[in-house]
């Protein structure tokens, strides 16, 4: 066998020519279509529906989904690149989007029927609907035990009640998947996930909220008073709704964790853009050695973000495992960004502090990858809890 230099016995984290031509493709789309509006749409707390049209004929609606379902056949590494790409210019697109992609169509490929998958995904796919998920209530969140939501038996079909909370699409999507108690002596495993549809009798958005960032991505509420659903709106089987939900948030903390990267490198290229613009005493901001180690920290726990990112969509695109990693991704991503962004804003000075530059948008926009979809503290314990496992100390 012929001994391998040390240059191809290298780990290959170069991206396929395929791969650069979607991050190339999804970048100039996001420059030319959204980063001419993301500062009116953060204002004005708009969703713009009319944008998932055109992500939708880019095929961006459905990355990972088979043809059969309407998706693009890519895969997790690709949905990073995506996130990512949206993120670096548009934050509360990519949230809408990923909420849309990797936890309600996420759920309904995993858990659905081929006839679910037909009637529901397939919308969702094609752009041709919009989709929202929802677990978190105004009692819990990362605990589902607190759960209030209701789903009881009635004839061949089902009862809802109930509401649920910081619902990302709520009051603009057409389809939604909720989970409900169907037996609440078996704990997370009395748990379901249904199908709802918008107009259905008995379900309604509630209050929208007014954030602190992704303020052009909506958040809203969703009431639940006596929604009368047929037998077919059981999404899996009874009382997997939960396990379910853990299955989709290891590939859906991926999807955060790169729109954190998105965020934290948006703030890296202005800081980088201003330090060689900006003078004083007579120098360029970069000129001076202090501003020079900020960039330097900056870049650095970028592309740390990025490699822990791209190792978690990697493991899933494996079909392996990635409970530890994608929080562990999550968890520095999300972290990074909000500390990357914060310097942005302080090499910046006082005008970093006004909304004629976009880093105290970025600021606003990156908390909420240490906050969704399991908030860094819930990261640590995932993490932790999955080692002490491994080695035998917790069973």
């Amino acid at each position: 066998m012929r001994t391998r230099t040390p240059r191809e016995a290298a780990l290959d984290f170069d991206l396929s020519e395929e791969q650069q031509l979607l991050r190339k493709t999804v970048r100039d789309f996001a420059e030319k279509e959204l980063g001419p509006h993301s500062r009116e749409w953060d204002e004005q707390q708009h969703f713009p529906r009319e944008v998932f049209t055109k992500l939708a004929e880019l095929g961006l609606m459905g990355v990972c989904w088979p043809a059969e379902y309407g998706g693009a056949g890519l895969g997790t590494l690709d949905w990073a690149l995506v996130m990512e790409e949206l993120a670096r210019v548009d934050a509360s697109v990519a949230l809408s989007l990923t909420a849309h992609h990797s936890l309600a169509s996420a759920h309904l490929f995993l858990a659905g029927t081929v006839e679910q998958k037909k009637r529901f995904l397939v919308p969702l796919a094609m752009g041709e609907k919009v989709g929202c998920w929802g677990l978190t209530e105004p009692g819990s969140g990362s605990d589902a035990g607190g759960m209030r939501t209701t789903a009881v038996r009635d004839g061949d079909g089902w009862v809802l009640n109930g509401s649920k909370t910081f619902i990302t699409n709520g009051s603009v999507a057409d389809t939604a998947v909720l989970m409900a108690v169907t037996d609440r002596a078996k704990g997370s495993r009395g748990i379901s996930a249904f199908i709802v549809e918008r107009g259905e009798s008995g379900f309604r958005p509630g209050k929208k909220e007014d954030k602190l960032g992704c303020r052009g991505s909506d958040t809203s509420e969703l009431v639940l008073e006596g929604c009368r659903l047929p037998a077919d709106r059981l999404l899996g089987s009874e009382g997997m709704g939960f396990i379910d939900t853990l299955k989709i948030l290891d590939k859906g903390r991926v999807g955060i964790a790169a729109f954190s990267v998105g965020i934290a490198q948006a703030s890296l290229e202005a800081s980088i853009r201003y330090a060689g613009e900006r003078e004083q005493f007579g120098r360029r901001l970069g000129d001076f050695q202090g501003i020079q180690f900020k960039i330097a920290e900056m870049a650095t726990q970028v592309d740390a973000a990025r490699l822990l990112t791209w190792r978690g969509a990697a493991l899933a695109d494996a079909g392996r495992r990635l409970t530890a990693e994608a929080s562990m991704a999550k968890l520095f991503a999300g972290e990074a960004a909000v500390q990357v962004a914060l310097e942005a804003v302080q090499i910046h000075g006082g005008y970093g502090y006004l909304k004629d530059y976009p880093v105290e948008r970025y600021l606003r926009d990156a908390k909420l990858g240490t906050i969704g979809e399991g908030t860094s503290e819930v990261q640590r314990m995932v993490i932790a809890r999955q080692l002490l496992d491994l080695r035998g100390v917790v069973r």
